[in-house]
């Protein structure tokens, strides 16, 4: 059975790239958050960090993800137990703790 991974975003194009990015990996989205191996979380939403908490404490690795500009956010996240990167790293991260290798630029899109 595939890795299952729970994708939490408002943005629908870049929830569209790290769909691909699991997909790549051969593991797979699901939308249910209780069942997932692996979280992927914007932090810059309200009651995140309690969020990641609870994962956490349920034996679910999550990866959270903000803006830059806003180290608090990381930091909240990284001390609830997320592994926390800026947007721009999400997706090489995502490949690392899938295990997939990165596809180059041209097919990043």
């Amino acid at each position: 059975m595939p890795r299952q991974v729970f994708l939490a975003t408002r943005d629908l194009v870049f929830r569209s790239k790290l769909a691909r990015v699991v997909d790549a990996a051969g593991a797979e989205v699901t939308r249910d958050e209780a069942a997932c191996e692996l979280a992927v979380l914007e932090i810059e939403s309200a009651g995140s960090t309690d969020r990641i908490k609870t994962l956490v404490a349920r034996g679910t690795s999550v990866l959270a993800y903000g803006s830059h500009v806003r180290p608090d956010l990381l930091r909240a996240a990284r001390e609830a137990g997320a592994t926390a990167v800026p947007n721009s790293q999400v997706e090489e991260r995502l490949r690392e703790l899938l295990g997939a290798a990165d596809p180059g630029p041209a097919a990043r899109g």
